[in-house]
């Protein structure tokens, strides 16, 4: 599948022209012909003889903007001067800050927000440790904790590198859902040292965030941890994914008039993300299932199996298929892949049910070419933003840890993930659900709210107060 420009390879290239004549319209046509899309054209200066223009374009990647670059550089009367990549210019000095919610204006006010006044504060928060959520930041704050072991599909690039993707985490997740969330990169990929750790750190939270943790690691650490803390624990990896895939499959279904009862699921994957799936699928009511790996079918004969595919053996694959996925998709309705690239063609899917639907969500390559895939399956979805249905966990983790810190939950629960799942399956109305639109909008005003809210009535809880309390004295 040939990559198509992207913002994320968007460029600015300073360049000088001459002044008149057609050089500027010579500029757009060599980008267009080398593959590239012209956004934006400023002239910055300008004087009798040359101007100087910031020319804007969107890449298919690094090595098709140096490509860009170098077409603009053979147009006649073209001077190259500085070249800029957009996003690396957004990652200049990191993305998200601390900033102090009221003024320090004089000496009364640093009189009350540090010593002595804020003695006070801790002496009743010491008298009373559940007043921290009411008179801290803890109650709106949420930690972001990775090792950078599996970070996007770039592996184990280490804490320092991961640091970007968790910035962008807490930004999304202040823009979202209004929470406080802060990055933790972790220089350890010791199971027992991450627990520690975590543990140490949460009297500051009121939930953790894993991300980025590789498998089988990442069970064991969401595990114990869900048992030791008194807070909510989420490896989105693996619980936004499911719930995001489970609510566009809810949708998907209702495209084409099929029961999540009555289908056959071959899902391609059995990591920290096709696990969690599986699961919230079989909870929701999926009861024919066939899981495939690295190695193949998963099914309890086969030899060598791990606890975590001994548990996937032993509740899917009932007929107990040995074969391979290509022949596994045959009668299937509906795939899912969070795997490899490339795995399938358009033949494979050929071979599914009548309207049957594909979520090939390897990234950025998927499974299968999403054309070759929408030839033969009714819905289509993939983990690209330039194709439609795009699965993404940004739909779920702001509005999932909204409900949790609402609610003030000390857990999350199945029942949470599949009232998110519904409640954002619900946002797409039957007006506007068709196979190209199975999933809202990240932008969507009721998303990140209904879902938020979902979660909160499923943990129990109220609709929160005003963010002043009315009392925020100690008794």
């Amino acid at each position: 599948m040939t990559a198509l420009p992207s913002v994320s390879y968007s460029i600015t290239v300073r360049l000088e022209v001459p002044a008149g004549g057609s050089t500027v319209s010579k500029l757009t046509t060599a980008v267009e012909q080398a593959g590239g899309l012209v956004t934006a054209l400023d002239v910055t200066a300008s004087g009798h003889e040359r101007l100087r223009i910031d020319v804007t374009c969107a890449a298919a990647d690094t090595e098709h903007a140096g490509r860009l670059v170098e077409a603009m550089r053979a147009v006649p009367g073209v001077e190259i001067g500085r070249v800029s990549d957009r996003t690396f210019l957004m990652h200049l000095g990191g993305k998200i800050s601390m900033e102090a919610k009221h003024p320090i204006r004089n000496r009364d006010d640093l009189s009350m927000i540090y010593t002595p006044g804020v003695a006070r504060v801790c002496l009743a928060i010491a008298a009373n440790p559940d007043d921290a959520r009411r008179l801290t930041i803890k109650r709106n704050s949420v930690a972001v904790v990775t090792d950078g072991s599996a970070v996007l599909g770039l592996g184990n690039i280490g804490p320092k590198a991961a640091l970007p993707v968790m910035e962008g985490k807490a930004a999304l997740f202040k823009r979202f859902a209004g929470i406080d969330a802060w990055p933790l990169c972790l220089d350890t990929q010791d199971p027992d040292a991450i627990v520690q750790i975590v543990k140490a750190i949460a009297p500051g939270f009121a939930g953790i965030n894993l991300e980025d943790i590789s498998a089988p690691r990442c069970f064991e650490i969401e595990a114990r941890l869900r048992e030791e803390l008194d807070i909510p624990v989420f490896h989105d990896d693996q619980h936004g994914t499911a719930v995001v895939v489970l609510a566009a499959l809810y949708n998907a279904l209702r495209v084409v008039s099929k029961d999540i009862t009555n289908v056959r699921v071959v899902l391609s994957g059995a990591g920290a993300a096709g696990t969690a799936i599986l699961k919230l699928l079989l909870a929701a009511g999926v009861k024919d299932a066939v899981v495939a790996d690295v190695d193949g079918i998963i099914h309890t004969e086969r030899d060598g199996l791990s606890p975590e595919l001994r548990w996937i053996a032993e509740n899917t694959n009932a007929a107990k298929y040995s074969g391979n996925l290509k022949g596994a998709l045959a009668g299937a309705d509906v795939f899912i892949g969070v795997s490899a690239p490339n795995i399938l063609d358009g033949a494979d899917i050929a071979t599914m049910n009548d309207d049957s639907i594909v979520f090939a969500l390897a990234n950025p390559v998927p499974e299968v070419d999403p054309g070759e895939a929408g030839e033969h399956a009714a819905v289509v979805a993939t983990g690209r933003s330039d194709y439609p249905n795009q699965i993404n966990n940004v739909l779920v983790f702001p509005g999932v840890f909204r409900g949790l810190l609402d609610a003030q939950s000390s857990k999350v629960s199945v029942d949470m993930e599949l009232a998110a799942a519904k409640a954002l399956a619900g946002v797409v109305t039957d007006e506007e659900l068709n196979a190209t639109y199975i999933v809202p909008s990240v932008f969507h005003p009721e998303v990140h709210t209904r879902v938020a809210h979902a979660v909160r009535d499923a943990a129990g809880g109220k609709a929160p107060a005003h963010e002043n309390y009315p009392d925020d004295s100690p008794a």
